[in-house]
């Protein structure tokens, strides 16, 4: 079996392709590199810049997971899905409530993965350690969410083996460096926008 990779769409924007061959959108709607026919969808809040749930062709059986069908009920859920394990936690601020977002830690293939969506620091992050996160992916924009100083604290909270800074202008622009410098998690990776990574 191949080694997962996930592509920096860019913005917030992220595609994982499983070692099993399964394509994973995260948030599609920046970037490119939507040709690929979708396995599962994960949306984790239902602004415009993260629910373009339409911009890729899908395989038959593909799974869309929103922030509502993680949130039904008021409580947070987990799915499986693409031999993966899909757990639902929180995401807040100012700007995004916790009862309409979320966050999700993705299980399989032996790696944990934690795509953060739109959020700063919130309480159950103090239990993240536990969970023993191989790569994190968190937003610092510092408008809409938490700044790149604030998510580098969390990043350190977190203890992921790789932080990477994602989401960080409110302009949408794909990648900026001067925030992605400002990141100073020492477990910092800095992935650009159209750049694939294998995990």
């Amino acid at each position: 079996m191949k080694d997962m990779r996930i592509l920096f769409q860019g913005h917030g924007s992220l595609r994982l392709t499983t070692g099993a061959g399964k394509v994973v959108y995260i948030d599609p709607y920046a970037g490119e590199g939507y040709d690929r026919p979708a396995d599962l969808i994960l949306v984790t809040h239902q602004h415009f810049d993260h629910i373009g749930i339409d911009k890729m062709p899908r395989n038959d059986g593909c799974v869309v997971i929103q922030s509502f069908d993680a949130l039904a009920g008021g409580r947070h859920h987990s799915f499986s899905a693409c031999g993966l394990e899909i757990e639902a936690v929180p995401a807040e601020n100012k700007n995004h409530s916790r009862a309409e977002c979320v966050g999700y830690i993705v299980r399989g293939e032996g790696l944990c993965l934690y795509f953060a969506g739109d959020t700063s620091y919130f309480p159950e992050m103090d239990g993240f350690a536990q969970k023993h996160i191989d790569y994190a992916f968190l937003p610092t924009d510092g408008f809409y969410n938490m700044d790149a100083a604030e998510a580098s604290r969390c990043a350190e909270l977190i203890g992921a083996k790789h932080a990477v800074p994602i989401h960080m202008n409110p302009r949408q622009q794909l990648f900026d460096p001067a925030v992605a410098e400002q990141f100073t998690a020492k477990n910092r990776l800095i992935v650009k926008a159209g750049e694939e990574i294998e995990l």
